[in-house]
């Protein structure tokens, strides 16, 4: 835990769960879970398994399993998860890419892939759409 009066710049990387209530600059990846609470304030580029925030961050999640955005959070960056919890209150400026399948593709190896039969090309019209959502939520 960096509690309120901790301040931490650079790279960190942990297992199970890590709160910070404090100033974290720099990294953190892990596998486990980052909990960051009202009074924390992080500017961090966050790789980890999921990711709870209340207080204050500035920087790129890229989590495994779920992102939570609780009332109280204030996020600048771009997330990328399998799945997002956004309560409302929420500030956050930014893209967002949800998969729930994201833990399947980026876990699964697939030594056969070049054996798989091309699909026709089609021309632009039939292609199927991609949406691509931005939100901004009063900061």
């Amino acid at each position: 835990m960096l509690g309120a009066d901790t301040q931490f710049k650079g790279s960190l990387t942990f297992d199970g769960e890590l709160h910070i209530n404090g100033r974290f600059e720099g990294e953190l990846s892990s596998p486990g879970t980052v909990h960051v609470g009202p009074q924390g304030d992080v500017k961090a580029e966050i790789t980890v398994g999921s990711a709870i925030i209340e207080g204050k961050v500035n920087g790129n999640i890229a989590a495994e399993d779920r992102v939570e955005l609780r009332s109280t959070a204030r996020l600048v960056g771009d997330i990328t998860t399998g799945k997002l919890v956004v309560e409302e209150g929420v500030a956050f400026v930014g893209r967002c890419e949800v998969s729930p399948d994201r833990a399947a593709v980026s876990s699964a190896k697939e030594p056969h892939e070049a054996e798989e039969a091309e699909e026709p090309e089609e021309d632009e019209e039939s292609k199927p759409a991609k949406a691509e959502i931005e939100l901004g939520f009063g900061v």
